[in-house]
C-alpha cells in the first residue's frame, strides 16, 4: 500500500498600506472587466510554523495595495466511506502498489485518482510496518507540494469527498480521536514533527 499526505498553503492578511491608481471606477471596471488578484509576491521569511509573504495585489476597484501574508501549512484530507469501519473517515489519500510500480509513481497516481491533483513536488517521508505480527504489509508515506487541481478519476465503489484543513486542525482531530485511521495519523504527525 503506499499513502500519500499533501500540503497547501492557507492565507491570512493584515493590510498594510495601499495605494489607489484610479480615484473613480469607470463602467468598464463595473462590468469586471479588471480581474482582481495577486499582481506579485515576495518570501520574507520562512518559519517551520508560518512563512510571511509580501504581496503586491489587484482589488476589484483596480487600486492597487501590499498585503502582508501569513501562510500556515494545510493538509488535504479525503473523507471516504469504508463498510469494514462502518463510518466515514478522514484518510490521506491511499492505494495499492501495482506490480512493478514504484511507491512514488503508485503515490502519484492515487493522489490524483482520489483528488483530481498532481504533485510538482513528492518527497518520500517514511515506510512503515502496519501490522509485522502477522502481514509483511508496508504503507509508503509520501509529502506532496505545488499541488494542481484537476479531476479526480474515483472508482464506483469509492465515495470520496476532499477537505482542506490547517495542520493544526488535522493534529487536533488525531488528539480528540476524529482521525481514527492510523496511517493518517502517523503521516500528519511525522509532517508536523519532522517535515513541516
Amino acid at each position: 500500500m503506499n499513502s500519500l499526505i499533501t500540503d497547501r498553503a492557507c492565507v491570512d492578511a493584515v493590510e498594510r498600506d495601499v495605494t489607489h491608481t484610479a480615484s473613480m471606477m469607470t463602467d468598464q471596471n463595473r462590468a469586471g472587466a479588471i480581474e482582481p488578484g495577486q499582481v506579485s509576491t515576495r518570501r520574507a521569511y520562512t518559519g517551520r510554523v508560518i512563512s510571511l509573504d509580501l504581496d503586491t495585489v489587484r482589488y476589484p476597484d483596480g487600486s492597487v495595495g501590499e498585503l502582508e501574508m501569513v501562510r500556515h501549512p494545510q493538509l488535504m484530507l479525503i473523507k471516504q466511506y469504508r463498510y469494514a469501519a462502518l463510518d466515514f473517515l478522514y484518510e490521506i489519500p491511499a492505494g495499492r502498489l501495482e506490480d512493478g510500480e514504484a511507491p512514488e509513481v503508485c503515490a502519484a497516481r492515487e493522489l490524483h485518482e482520489e483528488t483530481g491533483c498532481t504533485a510538482g513536488v513528492l518527497e518520500h517521508m517514511h515506510t512503515m510496518f502496519t501490522t509485522p505480527g502477522f502481514t509483511d504489509e508496508k504503507i509508503h508515506l509520501f509529502l506532496a507540494y505545488d499541488l494542481t487541481r484537476g479531476e479526480a478519476q474515483m472508482e464506483a465503489d469509492e465515495f470520496i469527498s476532499v477537505e482542506i484543513v490547517p495542520l493544526s486542525q488535522a493534529l487536533e482531530m488525531v488528539r480528540n480521536g476524529r482521525i481514527k485511521d492510523a496511517k493518517t495519523a502517523l503521516g500528519i504527525m511525522y509532517a508536523a514533527g519532522f517535515r513541516v
